[in-house]
Order: structure tokens, then C-alpha cells, then sequence
């Protein structure tokens, strides 16, 4: 492995910064110093609300990003979902690719897998699309609200209420108080936490995983674990159908309220 970095002036000794995200390097071993050739330029990835993690996902990002670079041109690509969570309970890695240009985004996909192994979902954007994303969709918001991306990025939203989009996120919900029966815990956890979100960006507030979670847990008294253990009753069905109901009537009232709405 290599890490690229640079010199930095310090008060006593010249140092130099290395991540403590990192796969190698570690604490004690000796290392040798170097200059780079003056052609290369290395990119680190940025974090965002990522305090911590392992290892050999970011030794895997950093080779998805190799396969990407090989295969098409692009503006940035940011790493989402659950495989940025601590841990390894995750499916699959969820990567929304930033491009102004059309890309062939199934061959990006079936290279990334065969150099991986692991089941890759790719959503291409534009820019503006991100942005338009940002500003109408909490699911949007709350991907973005914890991630690791290739180059910095910066967004400022309002949210902006549009019907068509909150209410089929809603009309997803729904399948809660359908099929709660036959439902695992992962699916009853995904669908609790999309109402949740649709419920909070209804009442104007920023979306983010952990203030998703945070609002299942005080409203349901539950803990998201016991969710996705499937630990939930009727008690917790009843509650749910409540918050559905009060989430479609807080959007109906957007509705009414602004008449540039169709």
C-alpha cells in the first residue's frame, strides 16, 4: 500500500500527515521517505459524518475508484448506505456516480463486481440532478448525510415540498400496514425509517440517518435494533399506521397550501 502526502512546516520539526483511516501503516512501523514524481497526483477521499472505518473498505473503495477511473469519465463518486456503516451488515455498496455526460453505467457496474465480488447499485447523476435531489427528496438528503466521496463537495438546500415525490415514498410505506405480517425485520426497519423521514421533511427539518433513528426511537420507544430484529408487534403497527396518517395529512396540507403545486 501507498500513501501519498505532503510536508507540512511545524514549530519544532517539518511533519508529515497520514489518515488514521488506513489500511497498513501502522503505529510504530518504519516507513520510508521519498519525493513523488511531479506527474502524480493522488486524491484522498472525503468523509463525512464517517468517524471510523475499517480498513478493508476503504482499501475497497479505493479500488472501485481505480476500476471507475479505467472505465468511464466523471465528476465525483460518492459511496453511501449501509457499507459505510461500522460494521458489515451490508448487501451490497450503493455508490452514486456524478457525471454530466451520459455514462454506460451496467458495464461500470459488472467491472466493479468482477474486481470485487461484492454486488455493486449504481445511480448515475448530473450535478443539478443532485442538487434538485437534495432539495425534494429526504431520502436524498439522508444518503448524503453520512458518506465517503472521491473530491470535496458542498450543498446548501432549502427543502422545497413536492407532492408527487413525498407521496410516492409515502404510497412505499404503505406496505407496512399490508404485509406487516409476512415482513422481516430489515424490511420493517427500511420502511419505518422511510415514514420517518417523510415525517420529518414534512415538517420542514433536515434529514439525516442518525435523526431518523433517533425520532423511531421517541416515537416508537423501541430501539432501531430491536427493529431490525424483528422484536415488534401490533402495538407497534397501530403506532405506525398513526404516524402514516398523520405524515399523509401533513403533506396534503402542503398541498393546499402552495398553489404553484399540480
Amino acid at each position: 500500500m501507498e500513501i501519498v502526502s505532503r510536508i507540512s512546516r511545524g514549530s519544532k520539526m517539518d511533519q508529515i500527515y497520514i489518515p488514521k483511516n488506513r489500511h497498513g501503516f501502522n503505529i510504530g512501523s518504519y516507513v520510508i521517505i521519498k519525493p513523488l514524481e511531479e506527474n502524480v497526483i493522488a486524491e484522498k477521499p472525503y468523509f463525512y459524518n464517517v468517524n471510523h472505518i475499517e480498513p478493508i473498505k476503504l482499501e475497497t473503495i479505493n479500488e472501485i475508484i481505480k476500476v471507475i477511473d479505467k472505465n468511464c469519465n466523471y465528476d465525483n463518486v460518492i459511496f453511501t448506505g449501509s457499507f459505510v456503516d461500522n460494521g458489515f451488515k451490508f448487501n451490497d455498496i450503493d455508490i452514486l456516480l456524478i457525471s454530466q455526460n451520459k455514462l454506460d453505467v451496467e458495464h461500470v457496474k459488472d467491472a466493479i463486481e468482477n474486481k470485487t465480488g461484492i454486488k455493486i447499485h449504481i445511480i448515475q447523476l448530473t450535478n443539478q440532478d443532485l442538487m434538485k435531489g437534495l432539495s425534494t427528496d429526504p431520502l436524498y438528503q439522508m444518503m448524503l448525510s453520512k458518506c465517503i466521496s472521491k473530491k470535496r463537495f458542498i450543498y446548501n438546500v432549502k427543502n422545497e415540498i413536492n407532492y408527487k415525490v413525498l407521496d410516492l415514498h409515502l404510497l412505499k410505506s404503505k406496505a407496512m400496514n399490508d404485509n406487516f405480517g409476512i415482513l422481516n425485520g430489515s424490511e420493517k426497519y427500511y420502511l419505518t425509517r422511510n415514514l420517518i423521514s417523510l415525517f420529518l421533511y414534512a415538517d420542514g427539518k433536515k434529514v439525516s440517518k442518525e435523526t431518523v433513528d433517533a425520532e423511531i426511537k421517541k416515537i416508537f420507544n423501541i430501539s432501531v435494533e430491536k427493529i431490525k430484529d424483528n422484536m415488534v408487534g401490533n402495538s407497534f403497527l397501530r403506532k405506525y399506521k398513526e404516524i402514516y396518517n398523520k405524515a399523509f395529512s401533513k403533506i396534503v396540507k402542503s398541498v393546499k397550501n402552495d398553489p404553484k403545486q399540480e
